[in-house]
């Protein structure tokens, strides 16, 4: 038995451009309680009305690099140009302190997340990995073109990114199939509550 077998777990999150995820993680954030985001790092500058160190920790570019010369980071990823990772010390103080914690991330840094869990204590048994799962490819490219932000070669590039990414599902623990925003939010509250209901008879 494990010196802390209360310790939280950490919820991955990932899906394609366009699968709806990060709205589904605001509301498991905005409606229960137990659950805090895990708050990554970045490169890129703050948008308008970001907060450092709530929204994302803010890094210039050196800076990042360090951390991952220092092996800070859990994972980390070049994505648009800027350097995006998770911290290790912004996981492991929470979950050792019995925090459940969500992390919206994408296919790349979830691989990286698995492999380390498989070889690290605090994280081994305690990480449980969502795919958000578009209901089909039209209704992807329906809703990327929906938000009418993006000039045609984003969308397609975004479309080839998340063919790709889709063929991932397969190593995540849950693939939810995308329905309505209810149903999707239905689905992440079983797991979740799946995965507390295991931890308690651990």
């Amino acid at each position: 038995m494990s010196e802390n077998p209360q310790s939280g777990l950490l919820i991955i999150v990932s899906g394609p451009a366009g699968s709806g995820k990060t709205t589904l993680c605001d509301r498991m954030l905005a409606e229960i309680r137990q659950i805090e985001r895990a708050v990554t790092s970045t490169t890129r500058q703050p948008r308008g009305g970001e907060v450092d160190t709530v929204d994302y920790y803010f890094f210039d570019h050196d800076s990042f690099q360090a951390k991952i010369a220092a092996g800070e980071f859990y994972e980390y990823a070049h994505v648009h140009s800027n350097l995006y990772g998770t911290l290790q010390s912004e996981v492991q103080d929470k979950l050792a302190n019995g925090t459940d914690l969500l992390l919206n991330i994408d296919v790349q840094g979830a691989a990286q997340m698995r492999e380390t869990a498989q070889n690290d204590p605090l994280l081994k048994g305690k990480v449980i990995t969502v795919f958000i799962m578009p209901p089909s490819v039209e209704e992807l490219e329906a809703r990327l073109r929906g938000r009418g932000t993006d000039p045609e070669d984003e969308v397609q590039r975004r479309m080839k990114v998340a063919l790709e990414e889709m063929k991932q599902s397969k190593f995540y623990d849950h693939t939810i199939l995308s329905g309505s925003r209810d149903e999707d939010f239905a689905a992440l509250q079983t797991i979740y509550g799946l995965a507390v209901a295991a931890r308690c008879r651990s």
